[in-house]
């Protein structure tokens, strides 16, 4: 019996399950400004894929649209920096730098910066972007008045919007898209 006990112990100290590492700790429960920092957590990751995908596509590449009705790889970089650049101009009551301002027809070193700058711009918008300020009304596009809330949804569906079709033109070229791409490792 006491061998059997032994054998037993052995057996699970050894078990992979037993001595892999403990997984990583939840992230930090927020309380004072909880749907912010939701919406933050969700830009983050977007906007820097965003980033990636725009530099990763080749110059050559940016007039790509799959199929003649879709927008061009250039056109969705373009679309993505004004819209930042409106929506969180809505979020913050400030206008949107000129950075952000690029027509699809520019060079990528210009797409690229101008979104760049469009993130740069929403990255200190939403650092002071509060929750109790999301229930205040705005004039929205086409002058819909809604609550700011309504522009910060908008915010992330669109780059997650936006970023999908960015992933699926880096794929119908031979790329990987940089959520594909596996982390490194440890």
């Amino acid at each position: 019996m006491k061998a059997l006990a032994v054998l037993l112990f052995s057996t699970l100290a050894a078990s992979p399950a037993l001595t892999a590492q403990a997984p990583a700790p939840p992230p930090p429960v927020v309380t004072s400004n909880p749907v912010v920092w939701s919406a933050n957590q969700i830009y983050e990751r977007q906007s820097k894929y965003m980033v990636a995908a725009a530099e990763e596509m080749p110059a050559e590449k940016y007039g790509y649209h799959p199929t003649p009705d879709q927008w061009s790889f250039a056109k969705i970089i373009s679309h993505v920096a004004g819209s930042n650049g409106g929506v969180c101009g809505l979020l913050s009551d400030q206008p949107a730098p000129a950075a952000v301002k690029v027509a699809e027809t520019a060079t990528k070193p210009e797409l690229v910066a101008a979104v760049k700058a469009s993130f740069a711009f929403c990255d200190t918008v939403i650092a002071n972007l509060h929750d109790d300020k999301l229930g205040d009304t705005i004039t929205y596009f086409r002058g819909a008045r809604v609550p700011r809330a309504r522009a910060l949804i908008e915010l992330t569906d669109d780059l997650e919007d936006h970023y999908s079709q960015m992933a699926a033109y880096l794929r119908l070229n031979g790329m990987l898209p940089p959520s594909a791409t596996p982390a490194p490792k440890k």
